[in-house]
């Protein structure tokens, strides 16, 4: 009943934002290279960017619902990057003969270090902070709660920076496995390293997810590592069902436009093509931008405040990022950024918004997020303050 409940649940989803679900990575015929072939896969509908196989290795198969036994099972994780995984049950050894490319994860994984900011969030959904030891920010940077608690006691500790890992503290701990993101590419020699003392590496893509549910069902991969798949599942859910009372609603035409004024004075916005807009469409708005920097492969574009100004100056709703912008306190703040601003309609009509410090790093409230862009886009008494918008007066 709960998996047809989910299927209506993501079919309207799919409904309102105009899109289908597309195949995550992965080869399941390749299997593993011993010989075994894949049981069934995880069904994911969303998230392209990863894809999971399960394996019994010729063994009955399992008699119980089918969250209940994956944690029993075999999982090769496959990662859109092509680096694949296999997450060996405890108790349990891996197969011989597999592919030499495969990293063997074996559970219990824990003393984590993580490196990818927006990944923390899904340990502490899952209640499982006591599996990472280690963060690449310290205390001071986290604006999810439970993260900064947990260093605040030490019972995770600053591991060093994504750049610049203490990796002499960090192998005392023995980690299971390095999260890290897309910047570790910059400093490949970063990974190298901590392959070579043994910490395996596996570099998160959630920052690619072209859909913002997919971004949060990467907690559906936190669960195979930590054998949590079916809370994983219902987290995941929770989120989906946020769209449900959307489904079927009527865009509102009213523009959005989405930035943060850079340390050297550009505007920096959201490519169209981004998860950002395509939040903004789901709750019922317009992004501003039609077709900028589609044909770029990062998520955001800077601009000169005179191109902006041309697009932007008559937006019905100003979203600005605070998260990366910095906080600002008031519209005189924001328009002291920039003078130009105080010609834009939304700052005239008292429609502007800023994210909250959490919202990047809380990857688990995107469905909570569309929504409340949807009662600032919808609500004439909407309150100044939602979950992760609040109104600059």
């Amino acid at each position: 009943m709960k998996r047809k409940v989910l299927a209506l649940v993501l079919a309207a989803a799919f409904a309102v934002a105009g899109l289908s679900a597309c195949s995550p990575p992965g080869n399941p015929s390749a299997g593993l290279g011993n010989g075994w072939l894949p049981d069934h896969s995880m069904s994911l509908s969303y998230a392209t960017q990863f894809g999971v196989d399960y394996y019994t290795g010729g063994a009955p198969s399992c008699t119980q619902p089918l969250l209940d036994c994956e944690a029993g099972e075999y999982a090769l994780i496959t990662i859109a990057d092509g680096s694949r995984y296999l997450v060996v049950p405890d108790g349990m050894t891996a197969p011989a003969g597999i592919g030499k490319d495969i990293v063997v994860l074996q559970r219990p994984i824990n003393n984590l270090y993580i490196a990818a900011t927006s990944m923390m969030s899904l340990f502490v959904a899952l209640d499982a902070l006591d599996s990472v030891r280690f963060s690449s920010i310290r205390a001071d940077g986290w604006y999810v709660p439970a993260a900064k608690a947990a260093m605040d006691s030490g019972q995770i500790l600053f591991g060093g920076s994504y750049s610049s890992p203490d990796y002499e503290l960090i192998m005392q701990s023995s980690p299971s496995l390095a999260i890290e993101d897309g910047m570790i590419n910059h400093t490949p020699e970063v990974k190298t390293t901590l392959q070579s003392v043994g910490i395996p590496v596996l570099v998160a893509q959630s920052s690619y997810e072209p859909q913002p549910l997919g971004r949060t069902e990467w907690i559906k991969l936190v669960g195979v590592l930590l054998g949590k798949q079916a809370l994983a599942d219902e987290l995941f859910q929770a989120q989906a069902a946020q769209l449900t009372a959307l489904a079927g609603q009527a865009n509102t035409g009213k523009t959005v436009a989405y930035f943060y004024i850079s340390s050297a004075g550009y505007v920096v916005t959201r490519k169209s093509g981004d998860y950002i807009p395509r939040m903004i469409q789901l709750a019922g708005g317009q992004y501003v931008f039609s077709n900028l920097g589609d044909d770029t492969a990062t998520s955001t574009v800077n601009l000169e405040m005179e191109q902006f100004y041309a697009t932007a100056k008559d937006a019905d709703y100003i979203v600005y990022n605070a998260t990366i912008g910095g906080e600002l306190a008031s519209l005189n703040d924001l328009t002291a950024l920039n003078p130009l601003l105080s010609d834009f309609k939304a700052v005239q009509n008292g429609n502007v918004w800023c994210t909250d410090q959490d919202f990047y790093q809380d990857m688990t409230g995107l469905g909570q997020m569309i929504t409340d862009m949807h009662e600032m886009l919808t609500d004439p008494a909407v309150p100044d303050q939602l979950t992760f918008l609040h109104r600059l007066r």
